[in-house]
């Protein structure tokens, strides 16, 4: 299993970044993708997962209505509007071999390298 996580960037407030995440190693439909990041200091913040079908998608609180999770094919794109200052951090994609989602980072059994994020004008 492997995940390749890509497109994170400088960024001002009130931009948009699209990160991706390539999945190879799973079989299509049984397959749950998170979007997690990291702030020195902080836990793990689960911000969006997905499972293959689309069926399930979660949403943290504070990204709601400004990102934008999607699968196609062995990609998971993470698409984030509007973004804050306070998003900035080094996001990773997880996986896990399953067709439901938990959004807890110890659930995940794959990760892939981080991707970081930073909003600043």
């Amino acid at each position: 299993v492997q995940l390749q996580a890509s497109g994170g960037g400088l960024v001002q407030p009130g931009g948009s970044l699209r990160l991706s995440c390539a999945v190879s190693g799973f079989t299509l439909d049984r397959r749950a993708i998170g979007w997690f990041r990291k702030v020195p200091g902080k836990e793990f913040e689960g911000v969006s997962c997905i499972t293959a079908s689309s069926s399930q998608i979660y949403y943290a609180d504070s990204v709601k209505g400004r990102f934008t999770i999607s699968s196609v094919q062995n990609t998971v794109y993470l698409q984030m509007n509007s973004l804050k200052p306070e998003d900035t951090a080094i996001y990773y994609c997880a996986a896990k071999g399953s067709t439901g989602i938990v959004a807890r980072s110890d659930w995940f059994d794959y990760w892939g390298q981080g991707t970081l994020v930073t909003v600043s004008s």
